[in-house]
């Protein structure tokens, strides 16, 4: 049960991201207003008020972002992509929510019958979905998307790509001094500050220790956090003057050794995979091969629908180096085989929310499986609609940066564009095995797709204009600059 204090820190963290937009520039203030909820905040605490959905750490920083935005400056908002696709895509993912909630108007009863009596007796139910319950699901996908859009405005140019980097980096230094500490003497912190623990203390023991966790979901979250802050950490070292890289590196070479700590196997293989990639290689190869985990990322239920991915011949395989991961990949993909079985009673819409979408036991209602992969939670609560919306706008940045790259070979790229590229291919592709989509996941989308509008010829002929960040609440100009296109 989360204390005061969960709750105190929702009901601060408005001001908190008004301090930012007052005394930073836009870029900042619009990373760490998100990332730092994200980091800050306490999991699994919310109010939940009437007709809308709930406030929590997701939807508290991107509501607080969008309407400073909005009356709190002078900035005029242009949040809908240029390109028709994409908007498409944003208005899908808005508005499925609308055959989703109808199509599933009736409850899930679990009945049985008892000593042979023919009189059936009802156990339990999941209720339908009502009418009005429409508009809270379409506010909470408006919320979801905030990110994306703003950062599609603001965060795609250079200093805006800078941002992010830097971000995730100072972000992942700060966070592991609690993560080691956890790592020491067992995750802890939650309780600590707000009072409760987040998740299943048994699954933060790991390889005779314990992984951290933080104030975030899960051990897995943290663990792929750190992985991109590494990756971030790689790509700012390697444009820093020569003089002072060594410094750089050392940074970097520090979040490896975080991340190892972390003791996550995927996001380990990731990182040590990755970050020397991101050091070593050109530009170009890294968003061509961020566009490879995208178009695998976007392909993978389509694959695993028709039976197309040799699921029994990859574990065999991992069987042979790690028996233990080899189980749990086993396990997961029983699951997913479950899952699709289930939505497959209903692909085009999806069950929506309450649970409806899990296999449950016809009887007494208890769940039977647990949805791991944030695709197959899409595709089982929102269809293939919802699932073509959602990972669609998520992978359509990198694919439209990746034809780019390919037809002009020589095109002029920002020195930090391939590694936030890569830091949001990665991230699509571990969706695949965990529910890893974040608020900064969306952000890092927005900010390529804005940088690939940028890239576009009918973009590059209009005038190119500068505008002075506006003042937020009546606080002075300051001598930072933004160019806007």
């Amino acid at each position: 049960m989360p204390n005061p204090i969960a709750y105190l820190m929702l009901l601060i963290w408005p001001a908190a991201c008004l301090v930012l937009f007052r005394t930073q520039s836009v870029e900042r203030a619009v990373v760490w207003s998100i990332l730092g909820g994200y980091l800050l905040l306490p999991p699994l605490t919310e109010f939940n008020l009437p007709l809308v959905p709930a406030m929590d750490k997701v939807s508290v920083p991107n509501l607080c972002v969008l309407l400073i935005l909005m009356f709190g400056t002078t900035h005029k908002l242009q949040l809908l992509p240029e390109g028709r696709l994409a908007r498409g895509l944003v208005g899908l993912l808005v508005f499925s929510a609308i055959p989703t909630v109808l199509t599933n108007r009736e409850p899930i009863l679990f009945e049985v019958l008892r000593d042979a009596d023919p009189i059936l007796f009802l156990i339990d139910a999941l209720p339908g979905q009502s009418v009005r319950d429409i508009g809270s699901v379409l506010i909470g996908q408006v919320l979801t998307v905030v990110p994306f859009l703003i950062a599609r405005q603001f965060l795609s140019s250079e200093s805006g790509l800078r941002e992010i980097l830097r971000a995730l980096m100072v972000g992942a230094l700060f966070y592991s001094v609690p993560s080691f500490i956890e790592i020491a003497v067992s995750p802890q912190m939650n309780v600590w500050v707000y009072g409760f623990f987040q998740h299943s203390f048994e699954q933060t023991i790991r390889a005779g220790g314990y992984r951290p966790i933080v104030f975030l979901p899960h051990g897995l979250w943290l663990a792929l956090f750190v992985c991109t802050a590494a990756m971030a950490a790689a790509a700012l070292a390697r444009i820093t003057p020569r003089l002072e890289r060594w410094k750089a590196v050392l940074w970097t070479l520090y979040l490896v050794v975080f991340l190892i700590a972390c003791k996550s196997a995927a996001s380990m293989a990731y990182g040590l995979l990755l970050v020397p990639f991101v050091y070593f290689a050109p530009r170009r190869w890294m968003i061509l091969l961020a566009t490879v985990f995208a178009l695998v990322a976007v392909t993978y239920p389509a694959l695993r629908n028709i039976g197309a991915i040799p699921t029994d011949a990859i574990v065999s395989r991992i069987a042979d180096v790690n028996p233990l991961r080899a189980q749990s990949l086993e396990y997961r993909f029983n699951n997913e085989a479950q899952l699709l079985d289930r939505a497959a009673q209903k692909p085009a819409f999806g069950w929506s929310g309450w649970g409806r979408s899990l296999v449950r036991d016809p009887e007494d209602g208890e769940i039977l499986t647990i949805p791991d992969g944030r695709w197959i939670i899409v595709f089982g609560s929102f269809g293939w609609l919802g699932y073509i919306a959602e990972f669609g706008l998520l992978a359509l940045p990198l694919l439209l940066l990746g034809v780019h790259v390919l037809r002009h070979k020589k095109a002029e790229l920002s020195p930090y564009i391939g590694a936030v590229a890569l830091i949001l291919g990665i991230t699509l592709i571990d969706m695949l095995l965990n529910a890893t989509l974040t608020p900064f996941t969306w952000l890092t989308a927005g900010a390529v797709l804005g940088y690939a509008e940028r890239l576009s010829p009918r973009r590059a002929r209009k005038p190119r204009y500068a505008l002075k960040h506006a003042p937020v609440m009546g606080a002075q100009r300051g001598n930072r600059q933004q160019t806007v296109l």
